[in-house]
């Protein structure tokens, strides 16, 4: 549904969130049009391959900056649904409400998760890999225990990643107790379970699990400012580095490797601990230090959801190709190398994709779930 926001609602936001909510945007809307594993594969062999190769996920045990874009998503949900809520209590809305429309949230969030991948040209399709449906279950947990002392949710947190541990390294399932092995994992036969099949690319349903750990933390994270703690920065500092150092020891000590296919607990830690950074920083400069000239960002953060199942359906569906074939007609006239055209025709989407979001801010419409 969409709605629309006062120009005094828009001045209340925290724009460090908004920031790093347009900025995943922007690389999802990018990555969607193809840009980047073109640059990737055109510099397989030079000097930058190892730049590019970054924008891919990892195969399986290791960590590139790709991986770290879902877990980015979800910490801000995180954060953005304890703005959310406290704001609805200082409006007077009941708790009872609060939890109705929290309810609905994630099933819509869950709704759409399953429609964008169920039609393929092999048929209707059932998946629960990607990070919409991910989303509609940790947001709900990181909910319902929002209100829960710091400490409380901190051990839940440790829970749930040791009950993950215990999953993987204890469920004796003939042909699927391999512990981190791909295909050959608990997670995997939770798939076949639930979806009768398994994820061609190693990703398993139960990552939600672990994954909840870091729309938990954005919420807390979100008290954190809300309550208008001291050293919020420094505190925000000394947990990412430890979270670093924690998960990366993890994986070199082979105690548990880092895998973001089925979210591992080292994967968990690490990421959650490079959120947790990127926060601090864009937090101090953005909403203490006042550099906050993100508009470009900001008109996709305030769209996300639409932009997100846009480019998922219509766009990675129809548009994208049509933009591509008129590109490529156009510019093949005049002699371009066909690199060049390519990466016009993903900018020339991009740009398409960012003036549909302006035309809704400027409209003051907002799609909300």
């Amino acid at each position: 549904m969409s709605t629309q926001l006062s120009s005094e609602d828009l001045s209340k936001r925290l724009l460090s969130l908004d920031f790093l909510r347009g900025l995943i945007m922007f690389l999802l809307v990018t990555e969607s049009t193809g840009f980047f594993k073109i640059l990737y594969l055109n510099s397989k062999g030079g000097p930058l391959e190892n730049f590019f190769i970054q924008f891919q996920h990892h195969p399986w045990n290791g960590l590139r900056f790709w991986d770290l874009i879902q877990p980015g998503f979800m910490f801000i949900a995180g954060t953005a649904m304890a703005f959310s809520v406290t704001s609805l209590q200082n409006k007077g809305v009941s708790h009872k409400l609060i939890t109705i429309k929290m309810l609905k949230r994630s099933g819509w969030l869950f709704f759409w998760g399953v429609l964008i991948y169920a039609v393929k040209e092999t048929g209707l399709s059932f998946e629960l890999w990607n990070v919409l449906t991910q989303l509609s279950f940790t947001l709900l947990l990181a909910y319902f225990i929002f209100h829960y002392k710091y400490s409380t949710q901190i051990i839940i947190c440790i829970l749930l990643l040791l009950f993950t541990e215990i999953l993987y390294r204890f469920a004796n399932v003939p042909d699927y107790n391999l512990t981190f092995t791909n295909h050959h994992n608990f997670g995997n036969y939770v798939d076949l379970i639930l979806m009768n099949k398994t994820s061609r690319g190693g990703w398993v349903a139960i990552n939600c699990i672990p994954t909840a750990v870091h729309t938990i933390a954005g919420a807390l994270v979100g008290k954190l400012i809300l309550d208008k703690r001291k050293g919020l920065i420094k505190t925000l500092i000394i947990a990412g580095g430890t979270f670093l150092i924690l998960g990366y020891a993890m994986d070199f000590l082979q105690i548990t490797p880092i895998i973001k296919r089925i979210a591992t607990s080292s994967f968990t830690i690490v990421s959650l601990g490079w959120c947790l950074l990127a926060f601090a920083g864009s937090y101090y400069f953005i909403d203490i230090k006042k550099y906050n000239k993100i508009y470009f960002l900001k008109v996709l953060s305030m769209n996300s959801i639409f932009i997100y199942l846009f480019f998922e359906t219509a766009g990675g569906g129809w548009l994208n190709h049509f933009i591509k074939l008129l590109t490529n007609g156009l510019l093949s006239l005049v002699n371009i190398p066909e690199m060049i055209i390519s990466i016009i025709a993903c900018l020339l989407i991009v740009l398409i994709d960012w003036g549909i979001c302006y035309f809704l801010y400027q409209k003051k419409i907002f799609f909300r779930l």
